[in-house]
């Protein structure tokens, strides 16, 4: 899945470290998948990566059960320990992060403005 980010990320004018912190947070929503949707279990999930007029769309579509972002355990950026961090890095990432539960499951909408780019 990052190798197929990067590639994509690669296509677009975005310096490497953009790319890379972009790769970072396509990584943790992932994981948060894998983690919260599927708990653990190895699970098909989707990635649609679109580049659009003035920014990068992608699109994580997971079939497990639906996110209540209300409920999406966070914590205090002074408390040092690890985990914890992904939604922080996912927020601060990308320009709009958008949950959508579904019957089946939760649509993950994430958008970088291209006009950030140097």
């Amino acid at each position: 899945m990052r190798e197929e980010v990067r590639k994509f990320m690669r296509e677009t004018s975005f310096d490497n470290d953009v790319s890379e912190v972009i790769v970072l947070a396509i990584d943790e929503a992932c994981t948060n998948i894998i983690r919260h949707a599927y708990k653990g279990e190895a699970k098909p999930f989707r990635i649609e990566m679109r580049r659009l007029q003035n920014r990068l769309r992608f699109v994580l579509r997971d079939y497990g059960i639906p996110c209540e972002r209300q409920k999406f355990p966070s914590r205090d950026l002074d408390e040092i320990r690890p985990g914890g961090l992904g939604v922080h890095i996912i927020q601060r990432v990308f320009d709009l992060v958008e949950y959508s539960p579904q019957a089946r499951g939760t649509r993950l909408t994430l958008e970088k403005m291209t006009s950030e780019m140097p």
